[in-house]
């Protein structure tokens, strides 16, 4: 199984940021399949691939504030990327899906330290 991670920070709210990672997915054609608020996934549209190489991308938010609770919460979020494929190529892919997702993420203003 091929499995690639990304964490990250976000300088803005996780609900000001959801929007556009539902864009990201979709522009990247993925379908959010199941939201649950501090976790997100979503499922490759089938059509290009064969089902053994279909990719799935699970978001995990973890929000935590200063041991005061004065400052602002920080927002990590992990990414997720796998699929059933053995990563047998350094290319494959699932770490494409992983490299575009990954760019359209770094792309966003609010996000910070890129991991």
């Amino acid at each position: 199984m091929a499995r690639y991670t990304y964490l990250f920070t976000i300088t803005d709210s996780f609900e000001n940021f959801r929007h556009s990672l539902t864009q990201i997915l979709k522009s990247c054609d993925f379908d959010v399949i199941y939201d649950a608020g501090d976790y997100l996934m979503a499922r490759e549209i089938v059509g290009d691939v064969s089902f053994s190489k279909l990719v799935i991308a699970e978001v995990l938010v973890n929000t935590s504030s200063d041991e005061g609770g004065l400052a602002n919460p920080t927002t990590f979020l992990s990414l997720i990327v796998k699929n059933e494929e053995l990563p047998l190529y350094v290319d494959n892919h699932c770490q494409q899906k992983f490299k575009l997702l990954k760019q359209r993420i770094k792309q966003q203003e609010c996000v910070a330290n890129h991991a």
